[in-house]
């Protein structure tokens, strides 16, 4: 718990009305985490209240909120005198009602995604080093003196096991494990966490991943597997977005397979152009990061997104020769294929 920055911990001790917000459309780390640091924070006597601006996952449901949970700042009670941003490479991903707040109000950003451009205004721990978000904030409520117990050891270990993949991911770090030891040594029940994680599929969800898996495409050569998304196969089937979520790891799995991409299609830009929200991941030194910075995204080496103004099949063209160049590294350090440009245009 050392590793905690000082005037982390002290900045929360000194405030007292403080929000607590992630990126939109969260996954299991980012939703882990607020609701970890909320609980460790009502510990404290604070006033808190999270925030997303598309809400939570319904497949997290079940995780007990330390405070209501607002997609809405018109509904903020009193303005918050502290944002802790968690979990976010890029403040307009917090959406753009709270990262306009963000010019007025003071900041922490807590984050382990590498390019972060630390917009926090008072204190930014940006350590891509750290398996996951949660175990940042699993940190700081150690440093705060909160026991991780009861709904935020659950929240943490949601957050882990989402960031490193059930500890399977080059993500995982002897810190994620000792922080999972530690949890289960102050009586986390792991197989109950677990089945509510993995046993709470829908019909619509199976289905889903049927179709999904009947219509994968395994393209060059099998290095590349692709899954394709309609906003009417969701309709068809019943299905949510949401219940798109880890199909990607799925198609990772076939031995001949680098990267995988699952291309989902988003509702249309205020422009009304086809938008795509593109997933990718690979296993080892494939950085798909660098694939989906091109395109305006981020992420990690093994796991990006970004989205794209463009319908899936166009957004699956363009990226590919982006993919091949990431096959080809060696090829490219000896000059024999050229780099993507760093001065490309990028797509947003």
């Amino acid at each position: 718990m050392s590793n905690v920055p000082a005037e982390v911990a002290e900045l929360l001790r000194r405030h007292d009305r403080i929000l607590v917000a992630a990126h939109a459309n969260p996954d299991g780390d980012a939703v882990g985490a607020c609701v970890a640091l909320g609980w460790a924070l009502r510990e404290l006597d604070k006033n808190v209240l999270l925030y997303n601006a598309t809400g939570f996952p319904e497949y997290l449901s079940w995780l007990r909120l330390p405070s209501p949970l607002l997609a809405s700042l018109d509904r903020l009670p009193a303005p918050p005198d502290l944002v802790v941003a968690l979990d976010c490479g890029e403040a307009k991903r917090l959406g753009s009602d709270l990262s306009s707040l963000l010019n007025s109000v003071p900041s922490i950003n807590i984050d382990h995604h590498p390019g972060n451009p630390a917009y926090g205004s008072l204190y930014n721990w940006v350590d891509p080093g750290m398996s996951s978000t949660g175990e940042m904030v699993g940190m700081v409520a150690g440093a705060l003196g909160v026991p991780l117990t009861g709904v935020l050891a659950e929240s943490l270990y949601v957050a882990l096991v989402s960031d490193t993949g059930s500890f399977a991911y080059d993500s995982t770090t002897p810190g994620s494990l000792r922080l999972a030891a530690s949890l289960t040594e102050q009586g986390l029940n792991v197989s109950a966490v677990r089945a509510r994680l993995d046993n709470s599929w829908s019909e619509p969800k199976l289905r889903l991943w049927g179709r999904l898996m009947q219509e994968a495409r395994l393209l060059e050569d099998g290095r590349l597997a692709a899954g394709l998304v309609s906003r009417a196969l969701l309709d068809e089937l019943g299905a949510a977005r949401e219940d798109c979520e880890g199909f990607v790891e799925q198609l990772r799995r076939v031995s001949s397979v680098r990267v995988a991409v699952m291309l989902r299609e988003a509702e249309p830009d205020a422009d009304g152009r086809a938008c795509t929200r593109v997933s990718l991941r690979s296993s080892g030194a494939d950085d798909v990061r660098a694939v989906a910075a091109q395109f305006g995204g981020g992420g990690h080496k093994n796991a990006a997104g970004a989205t794209l103004p463009l319908d899936m099949e166009r957004a699956l063209t363009v990226m590919l020769p982006y993919i091949r160049h990431v096959w080809s590294r060696d090829d490219m350090r000896a000059g024999r294929i050229p780099p993507c440009p760093s001065a490309a245009p990028r797509v947003v």
